[in-house]
């Protein structure tokens, strides 16, 4: 396997540019999703990287060989790259057996053993080799897809929404199987998704694409706790996101005072708080309460929907056997520190914060 280099990339097609100046690197033996909503630029930035596309300027390398850019366009076929389209891609018309083996080098399609050998990498049973594409279910249909590009030993492998079309429960299952034979291969890849979940919870690292510019590359720890900024923290999960004013490292919004970074500038500024650090307990004389609006209920938590004094709603997650009800006064407490936004860097006006709203 080897790494993969993108520098200074753009395209364009007539006069929407599509991706402005992309530079991303994917150390050799890692996983790296493409996150970012319909139309930023991810689908685009995979199909220049796989061949499929040529790019307007910039340079691509696949360990230390350029692919494209400097003079050089290497045909996709001749890039080394392994590529599972988003449905899979399967050729109805042949067998499991006859589909992995189309990724085999021509004198090895007919080695039985190598084919049990990837499917049995992909978490699938040998007995299934002589079946039809459409005699399996979904996700067994994507790890087929799976097993015939790594069949090659590809220097790279590029995931287009492999989960997308499948159920959670399916979606679940399939991602640790493919997540496992990537990891067992030592395959370097790059996967592309909307799903921000599924980016936070497959990827060594998350590249986050924004109206085609890369806008932070980090592990999904830092992606998730210390975005780059108040717009990239409202897309990566859910938030809170309060006005307040910072003075002396502490921060007062409408939950009271919290603490901020003792770097952040004093001044006005947007704070964010993910849900999970609020916690809610019974109120006693004195207390400020917070009025309990609604419950989404999902079992093993529940958001809890909160009024407070000053007009603003916010959202809680607690444990699923730990609810208030609708209509209960609660006091809300904050565990953590809040990251601050100072005012003038906080989201772009008109676009609203997820997770918070007022009445």
């Amino acid at each position: 396997m080897s790494s993969l280099t993108v520098e200074d990339l753009t395209k364009s097609f007539g006069p929407t540019q599509v991706l402005d100046g992309v530079d991303l690197h994917v150390p050799e033996g890692r996983l790296t999703a493409l996150l970012g909503p319909s139309g930023c630029g991810k689908t685009t930035l995979l199909r220049l990287i796989a061949g499929f596309d040529d790019p307007d300027s910039g340079r691509i390398a696949i360990g230390n060989r350029v692919v494209a850019g400097g003079g050089r366009a290497v045909a996709a076929r001749r890039r080394g790259i392994g590529f599972v389209p988003q449905e899979g891609g399967l050729f109805p018309h042949l067998s499991v057996a006859a589909n992995v083996a189309f990724g085999l080098p021509r004198r090895s399609r007919r080695d039985a053993g190598r084919i049990r050998e990837l499917l049995d990498l992909v978490g699938l049973d040998a007995g299934l080799a002589g079946r039809s594409p459409h005699q399996l279910s979904g996700g067994q249909q994507q790890r087929v897809a799976l097993a015939r590009a790594l069949a090659p030993e590809p220097a790279l492998v590029l995931l287009d929404e492999p989960f997308s079309s499948l159920d959670a429960a399916l979606r679940e299952e399939t991602r640790r199987a493919v997540t496992a034979a990537l990891a067992a291969t030592g395959a370097t890849a790059v996967l592309v998704t909307h799903d921000q979940a599924e980016a936070l919870s497959t990827a060594h690292e998350v590249a986050v694409l924004r109206g085609g510019r890369l806008v932070q590359l980090a592990d999904p720890r830092t992606l998730y706790q210390r975005p780059s900024d108040l717009e990239l923290a409202t897309f990566v999960g859910e938030a809170v996101v309060l006005d307040g004013e910072v003075r002396g490292g502490r921060a007062h919004c409408a939950l009271g005072e919290v603490a901020v970074d003792p770097a952040t500038p004093d001044g006005p500024a947007r704070l964010l708080l993910r849900p999970e650090q609020l916690r809610l307990s019974a109120p006693v004389e004195g207390d400020g309460v917070a009025r309990v609006r609604s419950v989404d209920f999902y079992g093993h938590d529940s958001r809890v929907w909160l009024g407070l004094p000053s007009g603003v709603t916010i959202s809680a997650r607690v444990e699923g056997s730990d609810v208030p009800a609708p209509g209960d006064a609660v006091v809300v407490s904050v565990r953590g520190t809040a990251l601050a936004f100072p005012t003038s860097e906080a989201a772009p006006e008109g676009r609203s914060p997820i997770r918070v709203r007022t009445t």
